[in-house]
């Protein structure tokens, strides 16, 4: 079957979205499965910097299907944003569909979101504060609201109340801290509470969405079926990535779904059999939004290099990303994980300049036993020591590169190590951000 998944392998920020845009060339539709706008995915077009939180990356193929999965969560207005900014760019957005069963983020989950971090104080996970979180647990909980939902005024009007009646207690001792969650909240979120958690307006409000969305509401499984049947190829985009997955990533500081790719059969509604390759997406070096453990970041000189050089502030939060050495134990722990068949290797024109480049092979434990598989366990993965391989330093601009003769010995040593390590082929590397800054490895399919 022609399906392909799309997963980062260390804790996000991989170059997703680059990735899912180049292979979407090939594929007659792309489909988000999890996750919400808490994802933030960057694709650079002839120069032009486009950002999607929401909206599938493979939107800039305008005879693509883009599909928002029913395992997504959707915050309505930050999708209306983004279709709005995508019609000034003169983007079609004609093809965008949105599953009927997807569930939505509500004004209350914002703020639910943020109080919780508020009331963590240094426990903090690091959320992003979007409502994702709370969004999943009324999913599981049964109270949750779908985007079907909106096209009904008296379900959509009934779900709300009994939504607001369940957490009447937690909304009074969050009115309490008012104060607090205005100062701290990000500029693009409004909390006014007496107006945003009230039943008539909010019900208004997402029913204006609704009659929005519509035209593209639709039955999203049946569509992919459909391709799938037809014998086209379709590429399911993850977001965040495996070590931030709520059932195997590192626990608590990870996101509120399972961004692997086995949860692509349940967030897109299509069967394990119908997905065909998995494609890690890994960076050349690590790097970590928010709290939780790191085994290789780095706080010296190199470090700073990896920052500056790789741009490394969160497409989302905008929060500037902790930065290491690549860690292979992890790897080789995520690429089983996702029974990955290939990886793309974004980035590699940061390491450029550094006299010699380290990955760590294994661990050693605060009792000095030595790990070579990524600890189950997260009072000895937070007390791990690295330890490296030190490799040749790549010396040569690299950005001209576009076959794999024109990279340097260096650049190719680093890559098959890489390779070795994990038991997995390199498949494409990318040595610059644009679309077409990459070089594939081998023969393209």
């Amino acid at each position: 079957m022609p399906g392909l998944v799309i997963v980062g392998t260390q804790w996000g920020d991989e170059g997703k979205g680059k990735i899912t845009d180049l292979l979407a060339r090939d594929a007659s539709a792309i489909v988000r499965f999890q996750g919400g706008n808490n994802a933030g995915h960057t694709i650079v077009r002839d120069g032009e910097e486009f950002k999607f939180h929401l909206i599938p990356s493979g939107i800039l193929h305008e005879d693509k299907y883009c599909v928002i999965g029913n395992g997504v969560v959707v915050d309505p207005r930050v999708l209306l944003e983004e279709i709005e900014g995508l019609k000034r760019a003169g983007i079609s957005i004609a093809n965008l569909k949105v599953s009927s069963n997807a569930h939505l983020i509500m004004p209350y989950h914002v703020l639910l979101d943020a109080a919780e971090e508020l009331k963590l104080g240094k426990l903090s996970i690091g959320t992003t504060r979007r409502g994702i979180g709370p969004a999943y647990a009324d999913k599981a909980h049964r109270i949750g609201i779908r985007v079907q939902d909106l096209l009904d005024e008296k379900i959509l009007r009934k779900k709300i109340m009994t939504a607001l009646d369940s957490k009447r207690k937690d909304l009074q001792e969050l009115a309490v801290r008012r104060r607090k969650l205005q100062k701290e909240a990000e500029p693009d979120q409004e909390l006014q509470l007496d107006d945003r958690l009230d039943l008539h307006t909010i019900t208004e409000q997402y029913l204006s969405y609704g009659h929005r969305l519509e035209p593209h509401i639709a039955d999203t499984a049946r569509l992919c079926w459909h391709e799938l049947d037809a014998g086209r190829k379709v590429i399911f985009e993850g977001a965040q990535a495996a070590l931030l997955d709520l059932d195997h990533g590192t626990y608590p500081f990870v996101t509120s779904s399972n961004p692997i790719a086995g949860a692509a059969c349940v967030g897109a509604g299509v069967g394990p059999t119908d997905i065909d390759q998995v494609w890690g997406i890994v960076k050349a070096y690590t790097t970590r939004v928010g709290a939780g453990p790191f085994p290789t970041e780095l706080f010296d000189e190199v470090g700073d290099h990896m920052s500056k050089q790789g741009h490394e502030f969160g497409t989302t939060p905008g929060r500037p990303r902790r930065c290491g050495w690549l860690d292979l134990v992890a790897l080789r722990y995520a690429v089983r994980l996702n029974g990955t068949t290939a990886l793309a290797m974004t980035k590699l024109d940061v390491l450029t300049g550094l006299e010699t480049i380290k990955v760590a092979v294994r661990y050693r434990s605060r009792e000095g036993a030595e790990l070579t598989e990524f600890p189950y366990h997260q009072s000895i993965l937070h007390g791990v020591i690295p330890e490296y391989v030190e490799l040749p330093g790549i010396t040569e601009d690299i950005t001209g590169c576009r076959t794999e003769e024109d990279l340097p010995a260096a650049a190719r040593e680093y890559i098959r190590f890489v390779s070795e390590f994990v038991g997995v082929p390199v498949r494409l590397v990318g040595v610059g951000p644009g679309r077409d800054e990459v070089v594939w490895i081998g023969e393209r399919d």
